[in-house]
């Protein structure tokens, strides 16, 4: 799956950052992985569950 995927990551991301996701779409949803990890594990996730999780993103509900 990982390699038939648009993969991106945020404009924001700095180019050494330790931090770092990419996004692709997927026909159910989105899927997830760290960038520095790109043959590591893959979050898939529904297309409601992708927006609730960032509603609380933006929110600041999962701020440390």
């Amino acid at each position: 799956m990982s390699s038939s995927l648009a993969w991106r990551k945020s404009s924001h991301s700095q180019g050494g950052g330790t931090d770092c996701v990419e996004v692709a779409a997927t026909n159910h949803g989105r899927a997830v992985r760290d960038s520095k990890d790109t043959s590591g594990p893959i979050i898939t996730l529904d297309s409601t569950t992708w927006r609730r999780l960032l509603e609380h993103v933006k929110r600041g509900d999962l701020d440390l």
